[in-house]
């Protein structure tokens, strides 16, 4: 999720936990991450959040965050444990960097490392520490927002090459997306309308619960709510999403991937 205020995601997060094991197969282990300004917290837990106690207090508790991450994992590689949980999380440029995947990418480990190395066994990890290395070999400092988001999107290009990378990344000021295989997003503003669970018998009215500048956009890999519009990414697409606003960079070419700076939106 990605908003213009703090807000809470419980709502969405229902709809996750229950895919972890009881709607959907994603039953070994998952983990969030809410951040607050360049801070961030954490939560982690290896076993199904259908089943979680510690995904039944998240459920309970109101964090509200303009930028979460969160993970339900089906393991391919690596084993059930809590150090190969989704998301993980690392420090550049005075940043908290996050990032979760789901795929699967053949040979990513023979790609090398820098200073950034896996706690880890997952090949997810791997690809993460790989992005950052590049990151910071390519640029000393922080580079500005166009320069960053281009590099972000040629490396998941790369990536995808190796397999399916389905991607939200971090850096606590602006969330990436790429689409792999299958990705969608839906942006709620004015006028808000209601939105119904697939996954739960939960209804809420948003007028009731925002204000007539507020913009959140939730992405998925499958639409959370059955009667709201989400927007399906092509193959190849990256998302750059800034306070709720979302721009697409199309993944029409490894090295030059294409802007558009439309805003999307669905009530």
């Amino acid at each position: 999720m990605s908003a213009n205020v703090p807000t809470d995601i419980r709502f969405s997060f229902a709809a996750l936990a229950r895919r972890g094991g009881e709607t959907g197969p994603h039953a070994d282990g998952w983990g969030i991450t809410f951040y607050e300004g360049r801070g961030c917290r954490s939560f982690h837990d290896p076993e199904p959040s259908a089943r979680s106690e510690l995904a039944k207090l998240l459920r309970r508790y109101p964090i509200k965050s303009r930028i979460v991450v969160a993970h339900v994992r089906k393991a391919n590689r690596g084993r059930v444990s809590l150090e190969n949980t989704h998301p993980f999380s690392r420090e550049l440029w005075g940043r908290r960097w996050t990032f979760a995947h789901n795929g699967q990418l053949k040979g990513v480990k023979r790609l090398p490392l820098g200073r950034f190395e896996p706690v880890g066994t997952t090949d997810s990890e791997h690809a993460f520490c790989w992005m950052l290395s590049q990151l910071q070999e390519r640029f000393r400092k922080a580079p500005r927002a166009a320069t960053l988001e281009a590099a972000i999107a040629e490396y998941a290009l790369t990536l995808s090459e190796l397999g399916v990378f389905n991607m939200l990344l971090t850096d606590s000021r602006v969330l990436y997306a790429h689409c792999g295989k299958r990705l969608c997003y839906l942006t709620r503003r004015a006028p808000f309308g209601t939105a119904t669970l697939i996954d739960e018998d939960w209804r809420v009215d948003f007028a009731q619960e925002t204000t007539q500048t507020d913009i959140v956009t939730v992405i998925a890999t499958r639409a959370l709510t059955r009667d709201e519009t989400w927007t399906e990414l092509e193959r190849g697409d990256t998302l750059v999403l800034t306070d709720g606003a979302v721009r697409v960079l199309k993944g029409t070419s490894r090295r030059r991937p294409r802007a558009a700076s439309e805003m999307h939106g669905a009530a």
